[in-house]
């Protein structure tokens, strides 16, 4: 079974998603038979490459609200992930364009450390306010991750990896996603957004019977 999961590292409820769907991967008898692939989607492509303006001042514009409108908004994120044990600490974290973070999971991806590079940037950016347009950050989460270190090098100062990034956000349009988490099962069953453990348990099963 083959699971391919859209999402973008500064997506709070991607991270919520992962920890439900993890647990219910680790209740499910056939999980040694399950392949998971992190598909790159881009929340806000037109966001700068090295931005500084903190998240929540962009997400006041985008909302239509003022800066404590758009932190009390965050903070039901926040609330979320403190059920699934994470702690959010992202509000004023740099929005910057995730390309680059995207990039790097392609890399992680033909090494055999996709998940292990996810968790570092998820953390990253969630838990420390670190910035995804900062090559320095990427780089420490690369390094901890364990992917080759002349790698990613080439990674931060090339486009590699750019075409691979847009086919999978061509993809998840074509799947008609207009936003992530997005899971997909076999290139048959779709669920849409950071679903209940037990709904993640039940297409688990559903998958494997039929």
């Amino acid at each position: 079974m083959r699971i391919e999961i859209w999402a973008d590292v500064v997506c709070p409820y991607c991270y919520i998603g992962k920890r439900r769907f993890e647990q219910a991967l680790a209740g499910f008898e056939h999980r040694d038979e399950v392949e998971v692939v992190y598909r790159s989607f881009e929340l806000d492509p037109f966001a700068p490459e090295h931005g500084t303006e903190p998240t929540a001042a962009v997400l006041a514009r985008k909302w239509g609200t003022d800066e404590a409108g758009a932190r009390e908004a965050m903070r039901q994120g926040d609330r979320a992930g403190e059920a699934e044990g994470l702690v959010f600490r992202h509000h004023d974290a740099p929005h910057a364009r995730t390309l680059t973070a995207h990039r790097l999971l392609h890399l992680a991806l033909s090494q055999g450390r996709q998940a292990a590079l996810l968790e570092e940037l998820l953390a990253a950016y969630f838990t420390r306010g670190e910035s995804m347009g900062d090559d320095d950050v990427l780089r420490g989460a690369a390094e901890r991750a364990g992917l080759e270190a002349a790698a990613v090098e080439e990674v931060l100062t090339t486009d590699a990896f750019r075409d691979e990034v847009l086919a999978d956000v061509a993809q998840a349009r074509a799947y008609g996603a207009s936003g992530v988490p997005f899971f997909v099962i076999d290139q048959r069953y779709g669920i849409s957004g950071a679903q209940p453990t037990e709904v993640f348990a039940q297409a688990l099963e559903q998958a494997r019977v039929g």
